[in-house]
């Protein structure tokens, strides 16, 4: 996900919108861009407010023009819904569920209390742009899965989040890897609502459509289940440089 569209059509899986709502007009665009001068000019706390409010015009812009503009850190904003409900420490829960011995639910505070990891890694979206030198930080998901115990005939992993509706994979092989989590913060900074928080999926050596914004359930399945844009085209072993007819440079 915070991936662009490029000619209406969708650039990183998880990151194309519906596109609902009144159409945004150049004013509202130029606008933009003149609060994404802003924000590199005063800092954190400006870009931080510039991305909430990306986000929220991005949902109501059916033309596919805000998706073009970037936010912090050059992201961009979209879901596959029209809007998303909000989380925070009080009403978040990630479910780990599926073929598992042990079913778990956590809060935001059980996985800010677990071991955490931090990954510098560059990310890449399938259409071409890069976003250097990027830091998440979370809780392997390789942990989570050892604590609620994996049963024999389990092979892969759906990903479903509080959107509604995206939806993500991976093989077991795939999310028992060290560069793979739970990842609770970005860019040294708790994963903001726009960039998919309070948790998300982030799986660094993969195109960044795999690493799913919104994250709220763990499911372990006896075989892959393509995620939401998968099922219209996208591979599922998602591993730049070596997948989708692309051939970037590898991001760890």
């Amino acid at each position: 996900m915070d991936e662009p569209r490029v000619d209406g059509t969708p650039d990183d899986p998880g990151e194309q919108d519906e596109r609902r709502g009144a159409p945004v007009g150049r004013r509202v665009v130029l606008g933009m861009l003149g609060l994404g001068a802003a924000g590199v000019a005063l800092g954190s706390h400006v870009q931080d407010r510039l991305d909430a409010v990306l986000a929220e015009v991005s949902a109501k812009d059916p033309t596919g023009v805000t998706g073009l503009l970037p936010g912090g850190g050059g992201f961009r904003y979209y879901s596959v819904t029209s809007s998303v409900p909000k989380r925070n420490a009080e009403n978040y829960r990630l479910t780990v569920g599926g073929l598992v011995d042990r079913p778990a639910t956590y809060r935001l505070a059980d996985l800010r209390a677990m071991p955490q990891q931090r990954l510098v890694h560059d990310v890449q979206c399938v259409t071409g742009w890069r976003v250097p030198k990027t830091a998440f930080a979370g809780v392997r998901l390789s942990a989570l899965l050892a604590a609620s115990g994996v049963r024999p005939e389990a092979t892969a992993i759906r990903f479903d989040c509080f959107d509604g509706a995206y939806t993500e994979s991976l093989t077991l092989q795939q999310a028992r890897r060290d560069d793979v989590m739970v990842a609770l913060s970005m860019q040294d900074k708790p994963v903001t609502h726009a960039h998919g928080g309070p948790v998300r999926l982030y799986a660094a050596p993969m195109y960044f459509y795999k690493s799913a914004k919104w994250l709220s359930g763990i499911t372990v399945t006896r075989s892959v289940e393509p995620g939401y844009w998968e099922k219209l085209g996208y591979d599922v072993d998602a591993w730049v440089g070596t997948s989708n007819g692309r051939s970037d440079d590898p991001t760890s």
